[in-house]
């Protein structure tokens, strides 16, 4: 049997060469944090920081510990609305976009 990459290995080196790619990893990260889902929208960002701007380098950014944001996006963390915005802000300067939030109806 042939061996696989690792999914991260290859998320990584996707993101790395993709900048699209990555604007939509930040993009769905942000989109389940909207629509409630904390766990999924901390586990996208985690995949996110740690195949692009890394955890120290937005640690350095945020003026915060790396471990704390670590532990802040990890599975028991719960986030203030004030950090996961701070986080939020340096990902979007960082990637050079701008998220915005659409308003569009529920189907019936």
């Amino acid at each position: 049997m042939a061996l696989t990459r690792d999914f991260r290995e290859t998320v990584l080196a996707r993101a790395q060469k993709d900048r699209a790619f990555r604007q939509a990893m930040l993009t769905e990260a942000v989109n389940e944090l909207l629509t409630g889902d904390l766990e999924a929208g901390k586990a996208m960002l985690r995949d996110y920081i740690n195949a692009t701007i890394t955890f120290d380098r937005l640690a350095a950014a945020l003026d915060k510990p790396s471990k704390s944001l670590q532990r802040m996006l990890g599975p028991r963390g719960n986030p203030t609305a004030e950090n996961i915005f701070a986080l939020i802000k340096t990902l979007q300067r960082t990637e050079r976009v701008h998220l915005r939030v659409n308003t569009a109806k529920k189907a019936a």
